[in-house]
């Protein structure tokens, strides 16, 4: 029986191995066997609602109202949001909207123009 190699994550000797990776036990992390193989982050993908992929700079459109979190204005169908930039986190994407300022939106309730 060869000596399987401790969990990076964690530092576990508990590590088993199962289809040809390694699974720790103890915090769940699973990394290859193939050391040449890399274990890298899969990049994430933006789409509107309609299904398209959003890019830094993009121009999109609401698909529907708005409320301003804190006031009592709303922010219309249609209104046309310019250079979008998209960052991780609850809301997708970061921009500026004319009459309104700094905003963050949710890519699902956009779509590109």
């Amino acid at each position: 029986m060869s000596a399987l190699p401790p969990c990076p994550s964690c530092g576990s000797t508990y590590a088993y191995e199962d289809r040809g990776q390694f699974i720790c036990p103890e915090c769940g992390h699973e990394w290859t066997v193939d050391p040449s193989v890399a274990d890298l982050p899969e990049e994430r993908v933006w789409k509107d609602a309609n299904g398209n992929l959003l890019q830094d700079g993009d121009t999109v459109t609401l698909i529907k109202d708005l409320k301003v979190k804190g006031s009592s204005s709303v922010i219309k169908v249609g209104t046309k949001v310019r250079g979008i930039r998209l960052v991780d986190g609850d809301h997708d994407i970061d921009c500026k909207i004319e009459g309104f300022g700094a905003m963050q939106l949710k890519s699902e309730f956009v779509r590109k123009a």
